[in-house]
């Protein structure tokens, strides 16, 4: 993966204000992510037609699932390995049935599902002392351990800069302060938004 450049490494400290995605294309992707999964429950392939050049994009992406506002499963591709459209539908799938922290969905609770997306940005090395809460995502790795964190997870936790970056480090199985011994520290945004969430992360 090559680095950005200087050009996109400011864009990550300062996103646009512009979302990426209209709504048309959200309201898609949300469409696919759904149907990905009521295909699985009812025993059937979902067509994954193509789609504009823009969503069949390779980007990374976090499908998050909510039943009656609870988290019901959240299964993510950090890097952009296959077209945006067809990593939502992967990922819903995994999210859904895959996440081990939560059986598989029934079929019973699809009225009741929610569904959000987080579309991220290319990863960038980025210092610890350049890590903003609430615009930056974090992955940091040592050797073949890796762990990742949203944007808006430490919102959510109110955490501050360094317990976001403890947290990373132990979400990968590493020591809390890893991040200052040596571990590679990336950083990317997401642009988030869902049934019931549509903002920039």
């Amino acid at each position: 993966m090559s680095l950005p450049s200087e050009d996109s490494a400011s864009a990550l400290t300062h996103p646009a204000a512009q979302p990426e995605y209209n709504p048309q294309e959200r309201a898609l992707l949300l469409k696919l992510a759904h149907e990905a999964i009521r295909a699985r429950l009812e025993e059937r392939e979902i067509f994954a037609a193509s789609h504009s050049a823009h969503l069949s994009q390779p980007r990374g992406v976090f499908t998050t699932i909510y039943w009656r506002k609870s988290l019901r499963g959240c299964v993510g591709y950090p890097l952009a390995v296959v077209p945006l459209y067809r990593a939502v539908i992967e990922t819903a799938r995994e999210a859904a049935f895959a996440d081990p922290r939560f059986h598989p969905v029934k079929i019973e609770e699809i009225p009741d599902l929610r569904v959000s997306l987080s579309v991220l940005s290319p990863l960038m090395p980025i210092s610890a002392d350049e890590v903003e809460v609430g615009r930056h995502g974090l992955m940091i790795s040592d050797g073949l351990r890796r762990g990742l964190l949203l944007p808006q997870v430490p919102v959510e936790h109110g955490w501050d800069r360094v317990t976001f970056l403890e947290q990373t480090c132990k979400k990968a199985s590493l020591p809390l302060d890893a991040w200052r011994h040596g571990a590679r520290i990336e950083a990317f945004s997401a642009e988030v938004f869902g049934d019931e969430v549509s903002h920039k992360g």
